[in-house]
C-alpha cells in the first residue's frame, strides 16, 4: 500500500509540476522560443569565443542599459558557460560596450563617423585592436540601439558565426514596428489560436506576470519598439481610468526593453464613457473630450506611442457616422495626442455595408481621394492585400497611390486564414512576395517597400504592424513553427531587405539545433510550407474560401450569412460557365486601381501570373494553361500536390528526431498529421464542389476522394477557436 501511495504522490507531483508550469526533468516547452542558451556543443568555437570575451566593459545606469546587461551576462553564461571578468578599463581581450557619453572608447573619432548614420535604434559591432589588446565594440547612441546591438551579438553566438573580425553597423528602414495584440479585456483573443490573452487584466495592476517581461525580452531581440494592448475591435473600457492604470503597469514592464505601448480607441468612447451625445470629430466638445482624455493617458504613461483606431468598417463607429470622411476622423485624434508626440494608426480595412462594388476596391474608393489631407503624425495601416490576409493576395492597390500620405503595412502573424496554429506555414515569403512587388507608381522600381521605408517621399512617419500570433500556451504561439512567424515578422519590420531562407537559417539554429543537416533539411520545406498551403486551399489565385463561420476548413459552398461579401461564393464564382472573380476593365474593374504596367499586366491573360490568375479572371474550366493543361486539370493537380507536399514535409521530419529534444519533435508530429488530414479534406472537399461545375473527371492519375462532397458539407466544428467577430 505504501509503495502504491508513493506512486501515486509522485504522480501527484508530476502533474502540479505540468499544470504550474515547472518543467519536470528540464523537458523542453518552448517556452524560450528562440533565446536558449544552452551551452554551444562546438568546444573549440566557445573556447574562442570565451578567449575574445575575457572581459567585460559595460557601464549600464539606467533601466534599459540594466537590462541589456542582464540579457548579455544571461546569454555568455549559457552559451560559453563563462562569466567575463567585469572591469572598469580593459587590460586583456574584452567586450566594450556603451555609449558616447558613457565610455571613451565608443566617443572616439573612429567611431564617430557610423554613430552619425545610426539614428536612435541603430548599433554598430566592429573588432578592433587598440593598446595592445583586441576589443569587440558594441557601439549605439542610444541605450534602446546598445540593447539592440547586445540581442544581436548573442545571436551570432547562438547561431555559431565568427566574431574576430566583426565590422557591422545596422539600423531599423522604419520606425514604428509594431505587435497588434486583438485581446479583449476579458482575455480571449480574437484571431488567436494559442490560449487566452496573456495580458491579465484582472490581477493588474498590482501582479506584473513574469511572462511580460520574457515576452518584451523575445520582442527586443528582434527590434520590436511597440504593443497595441488591446482589439481593434475596441471596448470602450479600455480608456476609463480603471484599465488605464492597469495598462501603464505593462507599460512600465516593458519600457526597459524599448517597448512603448499603445491602445485601440473605439471612436465613440467619447459617448459610452463620457456622457456626450455625439462623437462627432468636427464637434467641439468631442475634440475637448479626446484631448483631456490623451493628457489623462500620457500623464499615467508619459511615453505612450497612441491610438490604433478601426472605423466605419464592420459595424464600427466612426467619423463617417456623422458625414465626415476618415481624414476629420483621424486628425481630430491627431490633434488630441500631438502635443505628446503621440501617432495615430488608422486602418484602411473599410468597406461598407451598403456599397455593392467589388469589396477588393472599396479601401482604395475611401482612401485615395483623400491623399495629403491627414496630419503629419497619422499613418493609415493597410493589409498587405485588399480583401483580408488570405494565403495569397495581390499587393494592396493603396501602396503607391498616396504618395503624400504615410503608410503602414499592416500583416497578419497569427494564422486566420492559414491553418491557425495547426498548420506548419513560415509566412516570410508571403510577407517578401508583399514588399518586393513593383508598384510602378512612380516608374519601375517603386516597390511597396520603398513606400512603406519612406524612399518614396522621405518627409513621412513609417511603420509595420503584425497581428499578434501570441497567447498563453505554453509555447506561446500553439505550433512549435508558428514561432518562426513572429521572429521573421521583427527581423523584416527590422529590415525588410532580409531574405526569406537567411531568417529561417537564424531561427533554426536558436530554436533547434545548429546541425547543417537539421538546418539545410527543415529550412527548404519551411521555405516550401506557404505555397504547399495554397496549393491545397486556395490555388490559382482563389480567395477567401474558407467556412463562412470561423474561417476553419473548407466552405466553398457557404452561401446563408446576411452580406455577400461574407461568403464564399462571392470571391470564386463557380459556374458552369466557368470560375474565378472578373476584376478586369470589363468586369468589376479593380485593375484600374493600379498603376497602367500593373494594371495591363494583371488585366491581360497572356501576362497575368497564374498565382493571381482566378482572383482578376473567371475563365472556362477547359481554359488551356500556361502549361498546356486545362484549367480544371491544373486546378485538380494544385489541390494534389499541396497534399503531396505536406506527406513529404512529414518524411523529412520524422528524419530530424536525433537533432530535436523528443518533446517537440513529438509535438511537430503530431501537428503534421493533423495538418495532412486538414489538407486532404481541404483537396477532396474542393476538388469535388467545383466538380459539379465543372462537370469533368478527376485525372485518373490521382487518388479518389476519401469521402463524397455531402460528407464534408455536413461537418461542422462548434467552438472554434478565435472566433467572436471579424477584423
Amino acid at each position: 500500500m505504501s509503495i502504491k501511495l508513493n506512486n501515486y504522490r509522485l504522480k501527484g507531483i508530476l502533474l502540479l509540476f505540468i499544470l504550474t508550469g515547472i518543467s519536470a526533468a528540464h523537458a523542453e516547452d518552448g517556452y524560450r522560443l528562440w533565446l536558449r542558451y544552452d551551452a554551444i556543443s562546438n568546444k573549440s568555437l566557445a573556447q574562442s569565443y570565451r578567449s575574445a570575451i575575457s572581459q567585460l566593459v559595460f557601464p549600464a545606469r539606467n533601466p534599459v542599459l540594466d537590462a541589456a546587461k542582464k540579457e548579455l551576462r544571461s546569454g555568455l553564461k549559457g552559451l560559453l558557460q563563462h562569466q567575463p571578468a567585469e572591469v572598469k578599463t580593459a587590460t586583456g581581450n574584452a567586450l566594450v560596450i556603451g555609449m558616447p557619453q558613457n565610455n571613451s572608447l565608443v566617443a572616439g573619432a573612429q567611431f564617430k563617423t557610423v554613430l552619425n548614420g545610426l539614428g536612435t535604434d541603430g548599433y554598430f559591432i566592429r573588432s578592433v585592436a587598440t593598446g595592445g589588446k583586441n576589443c569587440l565594440v558594441i557601439g549605439a547612441n542610444t541605450d534602446k540601439g546598445v540593447l539592440y546591438g547586445v540581442f544581436n551579438l548573442l545571436r551570432l553566438l547562438q547561431t555559431n558565426k565568427p566574431i574576430d573580425h566583426l565590422n557591422t553597423a545596422d539600423q531599423p528602414s522604419v520606425t514604428y514596428r509594431i505587435l497588434d495584440h486583438w485581446d479583449n479585456l476579458n482575455r480571449t483573443v480574437e484571431r488567436g489560436y494559442a490560449g487566452f490573452s496573456i495580458w491579465n487584466w484582472h490581477k493588474l495592476p498590482e501582479f506584473i506576470d513574469p511572462r511580460y517581461l520574457d515576452y518584451a525580452r523575445a520582442n527586443a531581440s528582434i527590434g520590436i519598439n511597440g504593443t497595441v494592448l488591446n482589439n481593434v475591435n475596441a471596448n470602450a473600457l479600455s480608456l476609463t481610468n480603471q484599465y488605464l492604470v492597469k495598462a501603464a503597469a505593462i507599460a512600465n514592464a516593458l519600457r526597459p526593453y524599448g517597448i512603448r505601448v499603445y491602445l485601440s480607441a473605439r471612436f465613440s468612447a467619447p459617448i459610452e464613457i463620457g456622457g456626450l451625445k455625439t462623437a462627432d470629430p468636427l464637434d467641439p466638445t468631442v475634440k475637448k473630450w479626446w484631448a483631456d482624455k490623451a493628457d489623462e493617458i500620457y500623464r499615467l504613461i508619459p511615453d505612450f506611442g497612441g491610438f490604433l483606431v478601426k472605423a466605419n468598417s464592420e459595424g464600427q463607429p466612426g467619423p463617417q457616422s456623422y458625414g465626415r470622411n476618415h481624414a476629420d476622423g483621424a486628425n481630430m485624434l491627431a490633434d488630441a495626442v500631438a502635443p505628446h508626440h503621440g501617432i495615430v494608426m488608422w486602418r484602411a480595412f473599410v468597406y461598407d455595408n451598403n456599397v455593392p462594388d467589388d469589396r477588393a476596391k472599396q479601401a482604395y474608393n475611401e482612401f485615395k481621394p483623400l491623399d495629403g489631407q491627414f496630419r503629419s503624425n497619422v499613418i493609415i495601416q493597410v493589409k498587405n492585400g485588399a480583401i483580408d490576409f488570405q494565403p495569397r493576395e495581390p499587393f494592396h492597390p493603396l501602396f503607391g497611390a498616396m504618395p503624400k500620405t504615410a503608410l503602414m503595412l499592416e500583416l497578419q502573424i497569427t494564422q486566420e486564414y492559414l491553418g491557425f496554429s495547426t498548420h506548419l506555414v513560415y509566412e516570410a515569403p508571403l510577407v517578401k512576395e508583399c514588399l518586393d512587388a513593383d508598384t510602378y507608381s512612380a516608374g519601375k522600381g517603386s516597390t511597396v517597400v520603398k513606400v512603406l521605408t519612406g524612399k518614396m517621399n522621405p518627409d513621412l512617419i513609417t511603420g509595420i504592424a503584425g497581428v499578434a500570433n501570441i497567447g498563453t500556451d505554453m509555447n506561446w504561439c500553439g505550433h512549435p513553427f508558428a514561432q518562426a512567424n513572429w521572429y521573421a515578422f521583427g527581423r523584416l519590420a527590422w529590415n525588410p531587405a532580409q531574405t526569406s531562407t537567411a531568417i529561417a537559417d537564424d531561427w533554426l539554429r536558436m530554436t533547434f539545433s545548429n546541425s547543417q543537416t537539421f538546418v539545410a533539411d527543415v529550412k527548404k520545406f519551411m521555405l516550401q510550407s506557404r505555397e504547399n498551403t495554397v496549393n491545397y486551399m486556395t490555388p490559382l489565385g482563389l480567395h477567401h474560401i474558407m467556412a463562412a463561420t470561423g474561417h476553419y476548413g473548407p466552405g466553398p459552398w457557404d452561401n446563408n450569412l446576411s452580406r455577400a461579401d461574407w461568403n464564399p461564393i462571392y470571391y470564386h464564382k463557380a459556374d458552369a460557365n466557368g470560375i474565378g472573380f472578373d476584376r478586369t476593365t470589363q468586369g468589376s474593374n479593380a485593375v484600374g486601381q493600379y498603376a497602367p504596367q500593373v494594371r495591363d499586366a494583371f488585366n491581360n491573360l497572356a501576362a497575368c501570373p497564374d498565382i493571381y490568375l482566378l482572383w482578376f479572371h473567371h475563365l472556362p474550366w477547359n481554359y488551356k494553361m500556361r502549361s498546356g493543361e486545362t484549367l480544371w486539370n491544373e486546378l485538380v493537380d494544385h489541390y494534389y500536390r499541396g497534399v503531396d507536399s505536406v506527406r513529404a514535409m512529414q518524411q523529412i521530419w520524422n528524419r530530424m528526431g536525433t537533432y530535436v529534444d523528443s518533446e517537440r519533435f513529438t509535438e511537430v508530429q503530431q501537428l503534421m498529421n493533423i495538418q495532412l488530414n486538414e489538407a486532404t479534406r481541404w483537396r477532396d472537399a474542393c476538388v469535388q464542389y467545383f466538380q459539379t461545375f465543372s462537370n469533368m473527371p478527376i485525372p485518373a492519375k490521382y487518388p479518389r476522394p476519401l469521402h463524397p462532397l455531402q460528407y464534408y458539407k455536413d461537418q461542422r466544428f462548434n467552438f472554434v477557436p478565435g472566433t467572436g467577430g471579424s477584423n
